[in-house]
């Protein structure tokens, strides 16, 4: 099963605070909005991948926690892009000075701007190249560095600004270049 997207009506947009609401009211529910004012509903994770996204929050966290550049955000955090869409990255993060320029009321609600960098992990349930177009926009809205993590082909997509899509076959680890200084991601407990 894949993500269901359900289309509303053109003259129907939802507000942020709308769009808030019914996430508060479906809570039980992984909701995106495109662009578009589609309403993206999320299945929920297998086992596998949940495990997945365990593994590379734990490499993640431990290197944010130690150098303290920035902060980092679960797959539940809703980052209102420029574009207009509310999306959800696996695994995301924001530069301290980005964080340190909301407002305390912004910080509460979805995240209004692109995160500085973001991870995609393709789950059973998820389509490649719904999650491609997903980068994509990332990229578009000023994401400076994202992955794209394919276990099933054990293939990972780097996505960078005014770049073409780097693709690696089978890489042993993944570096978070200057965007993430010193931080290496091991894809051995992905790739098992």
């Amino acid at each position: 099963m894949s993500a269901l997207t359900l289309q509303l009506p053109p003259n129907l947009k939802l507000t942020d605070d709308e769009f808030e609401q019914l996430v508060i009211f479906n809570k039980e529910l992984r909701l995106e909005l495109t662009a578009e004012g589609e309403l993206i509903i999320m299945s929920p994770t297998g086992g596998e991948t949940g495990n997945r996204n365990f593994e590379i929050y734990i490499d993640f966290g431990v290197w944010n926690r130690q150098n303290n550049l920035g902060k980092a955000f679960d797959s539940s955090t809703g980052f209102k892009l420029p574009n207009g869409a509310t999306r959800s990255p696996d695994v995301s993060w924001v530069k301290m000075e980005r964080w340190d320029a909301l407002t305390a009321k912004q910080k509460k609600k979805f995240i209004p701007l692109c995160p500085d960098f973001a991870v995609e992990l393709l789950s059973e349930t998820d389509e490649l190249e719904d999650t491609q177009a997903k980068m994509r926009e990332y990229i578009d809205n000023g994401l400076l560095l994202g992955w794209l993590i394919n276990p099933q082909d054990k293939q990972v997509e780097i996505y960078r600004q005014n770049q073409d899509v780097e693709v690696l076959q089978s890489p042993s680890s993944l570096s978070g270049e200057d965007v993430l200084p010193g931080f290496v991601l091991d894809l051995q407990p992905i790739w098992r």
